[in-house]
């Protein structure tokens, strides 16, 4: 989204201090220590966008929800900075009709509730309700995906596993990297990696996008530590005895399908 002449370096700075006081990036704006990290300009900025911010919440909850959501989208001249980041302008009127054809999806859910039109806020509370609904139905059958942290994985084992973001500065995270904390970060990789029963499947980026900057990622040291034996890439070359068996075996497949 449009940075509202916030930079990255001003963001990271802000971030640091945020994860340093444990308290989340908006609060961290307000807070007086702030002014040891920046200088008056950039928390400037900051303190108007979050004030800015605040006082649209406000406008949603006292009136026309919907209404103050159309205008925040002109307000930040979202339309503007889709073109100038899209692939062409076909792309980028897509992406818009998108965000438009959701806020009058929410609307028409809105109006149509039989207590009377509520505002987004609820109508969204509405859906996710309705959504942890779904999922309770769904856990009955046994038929879901769980999603967690490592640190909640512990003591529980499932099929198939994936592990999202296998890369430096995520495991092992970049604050034990520089504390020289690894050992407790290899630990909690081989929780992850030992709650498969099946399958395991790790995954990382070649590329994030991080305070508005394209930044090159790692895969973990820790796939250096694993067996190479038991590692399948899925993008590298397979050997012709490999390509041979899994041939013969989706043959087999076909001729079953056909039988």
């Amino acid at each position: 989204t449009p940075r509202r002449e916030i930079g990255p370096t001003t963001l990271e700075k802000l971030a640091t201090y945020a994860n340093q006081r444990q308290i989340s990036l908006f609060s961290a704006c307000f807070e007086m220590g702030l002014s040891q990290h920046l200088k008056e300009r950039p928390i400037r900025r900051l303190t108007n966008f979050c004030e800015w911010v605040v006082d649209t919440g406000d406008r949603m909850e006292r009136g026309d929800s919907f209404g103050v959501i159309n205008e925040f989208i002109e307000t930040i001249d979202y339309k503007t900075w889709l073109q100038d980041n899209s692939k062409n302008e076909q792309s980028a009127e897509r992406k818009l009709k998108n965000v438009y054809d959701l806020i009058n999806w929410l609307k028409k859910i809105a109006e149509g509730d039989e207590d009377g039109e509520k505002s987004i806020s609820e109508t969204i509370a509405k859906i996710m309700l309705l959504d942890i609904l779904d999922r309770n139905q769904d856990e009955e059958t046994g038929e879901n995906v769980s999603l967690m942290t490592l640190h909640a994985a512990k003591g529980l084992e499932f099929p198939h596993v994936f592990l999202i973001g296998f890369e430096e500065d995520i495991i092992p995270h970049k604050n034990s990297v520089e504390d020289e904390a690894i050992e407790e970060e290899r630990r909690l990789a081989y929780v992850g990696i030992t709650r498969a029963q099946k399958t395991l499947t790790l995954s990382y980026c070649s590329h994030r996008s991080r305070y508005g900057e394209l930044i090159s990622c790692e895969p973990s040291r820790f796939l250096d530590e694993l067996p190479e034996e038991d590692l399948e890439w899925a993008n590298a070359p397979q050997k012709p005895e490999v390509q041979k068996e899994r041939g013969k075996a989706h043959l087999a497949q076909l001729k079953n399908m056909l039988s």
